[in-house]
Parts: C-alpha cells; sequence; structure tokens
C-alpha cells in the first residue's frame, strides 16, 4: 500500500473507531505550518467532500506578534485553498514577565491555544482538530508516567469544559515517520523555526527515549498503544 493511502486508512479508521466526525459538524482545523497539521487539513479537506458525514471545514493559522516564529501564511493559504477550505489568521501576544511560575514555552503554547479556541466558539464551530499524531500521544504517556505519576495521555477526542465544541485528534492512530515519508513525497515546505526560547525540553529527550524502545522492541508503540486501550476498555 503506498503511503499516501495507508496515511488516508488510518486517518479514516481513526474517524470511525471513536467516533470523531459526524453529520452537520463545523470542524476548525490548527494549522501551525508544520507538516503534521497541514496533512491533517488536507484529509480533512478531502472528507468534507464525502456525502456522509456531511461536514464543514475551515482552518486557523495563529500569529505569535511578539515572537519572530512565523510560518509562510501565503503558503499556507494556498495549501488550504488548494484543498478547497479557506485559512483564518488569528493573532495573539503573551508577556513572559507577567508569569515567572511558567516557561515562554508553556505561555506561548497556552495564549496560541486560547486564541484558537476563542475564534471557534464565537463562530459556531463544534469540533476543533488538532495534528497530534501516534507519536506525541505515546510521549505524552511516558511524560505522564515519569514526571507526575499518571496514566494518562491525550485523548483522541475529547469534550471541553468551558467551551461548546469537542477537541478532535483524527492523525491518533497514524505514526510520526509515515506523516514525515508522506510529507516528503507531497514537497511540503518545512517550517523553519527561529523562536528565541526554543531548547531542548523534556519531551524532545522523552521522544528519544521513546525511539530508544522501539530500537529494543519494534512492537513497543502498539504494546502502548494496546496498554492505553486496556486502561480506556475501549
Amino acid at each position: 500500500m503506498l503511503p499516501l493511502q495507508r496515511l488516508k486508512r488510518l486517518f479514516n479508521k481513526a474517524c470511525g473507531d471513536y467516533a470523531l466526525l459526524q453529520d452537520g459538524d463545523r470542524v476548525l482545523v490548527a494549522v501551525s505550518g508544520g507538516k503534521d497539521s497541514m496533512l491533517l487539513a488536507r484529509l480533512m479537506a478531502e472528507r468534507s467532500r464525502l456525502h456522509k458525514p456531511g461536514i464543514q471545514v475551515a482552518a486557523a493559522h495563529v500569529v505569535m506578534d511578539n515572537i519572530p516564529y512565523a510560518a509562510d501564511e501565503d503558503y499556507l493559504r494556498d495549501y488550504c485553498q488548494g484543498f478547497g477550505i479557506d485559512l483564518h489568521v488569528l493573532h495573539t501576544r503573551f508577556d513572559p514577565i507577567t508569569d515567572r511560575r511558567h516557561t515562554p514555552c508553556f505561555l506561548c503554547s497556552w495564549y496560541r491555544r486560547k486564541a484558537l479556541f476563542e475564534y471557534a466558539a464565537e463562530h459556531g464551530f463544534n469540533k476543533v482538530a488538532l495534528g497530534h499524531h501516534q507519536d506525541d500521544i505515546l510521549v505524552t504517556l511516558l511524560m505522564n508516567e515519569t514526571f507526575e505519576g499518571s496514566f494518562s495521555t491525550m485523548s483522541p477526542s475529547m469534550q471541553m469544559e468551558h467551551y461548546p465544541f469537542t477537541l478532535i485528534r483524527p492523525l491518533c492512530l497514524i505514526p510520526e515517520p509515515l506523516l514525515a515519508e508522506v510529507a516528503e513525497q507531497e514537497g511540503l515546505k518545512k517550517l523553519t523555526k527561529t523562536c528565541p526560547y526554543e531548547h531542548v525540553t523534556r519531551r524532545t529527550a522523552m521522544t528519544d527515549i521513546f525511539h530508544q524502545l522501539e530500537h529494543l522492541n519494534p512492537e513497543a508503540r502498539f504494546s502502548l498503544w494496546r496498554a492505553i486501550k486496556n486502561d480506556r476498555h475501549e
């Protein structure tokens, strides 16, 4: 099976297994400019052209105005429009001096997410789709076990408490290497990172550990995913 075909098959399987999409959904896809979110936008756009389930899809890209770290907005807009969906560019900012309890990376992520969520709520979207793939979910599991003592991770679908929509992760069954392979074959432009706060994080270190686990046992990701499913009684 060709990589793109396998990608679509796993995307459709996730949407079916976790009931991520229903008729009448209005879905806002968060597009950062990285390969994961861009491929998610494509998959969601293609899915919106199916008769069942009938959904509407738009994309949003959040710009942090006070950080010199930005994607090529024209490229993102042309990419989305090429698949028939509009890209909405949102602007926000944060001041790291106002909150010494959290790192600039945490604050940046939090304010980006807040801008995205508020836009979705104000414009009547009942689903927000994020580009977290299977590796993201498994690495989060390892981080929570190691640093929090909690067997927990990101869910494929989560009803938000303070916003009137559901958060969905349609790439949850897709391994990162497959996304990278498809992105290269499709000639996606790579996002150049120039964030002044960028540095090696716990997540980076845990990702390396996850890769070591896969080296020790090529079936490690499937064992970890099965453990998550068993814990959730899926």
